[in-house]
């Protein structure tokens, strides 16, 4: 399902938006440092082995709001596991340009 991605003004956090809709781990992991931290609903995960899951299960229904200069993005969300809900994806960008930090999650 095709969903609204002009809200996301940050190039690398809509590329990383797009590969997520897609289930794309060839556009998604280059997007991301070798050493990129990654925190779900605050607990520190393995960056890797939970998106080799979630690629392709897990995706945005829509892009409610786009804040802290496009790098933070709210929405609805839909996990085949999870099902349906609100999520946050909160990316920090390194100097090189690549994503290294991931904070995802659920809100009210």
């Amino acid at each position: 399902m095709a969903i609204d991605l002009s809200k996301l003004t940050n190039a690398k956090v809509k590329a990383a938006i797009l590969a997520l809709q897609k289930g794309d781990g060839k556009e998604w992991f280059p997007l991301f440092s070798a050493d990129v931290m990654f925190y779900d609903d605050g607990n520190q995960m393995q960056f890797n082995n939970f998106f080799k899951k979630a690629l392709g299960h897990e995706r945005f229904t829509s892009i409610d709001k786009v804040d802290n200069n496009g790098l933070d993005v709210y929405g609805n969300f839909h996990s085949n596991q999870w099902g349906d809900f609100k999520a946050f994806f909160k990316f920090q960008i390194n100097k090189a340009g690549k994503i290294n930090r991931l904070d995802i999650g659920q809100f009210n």
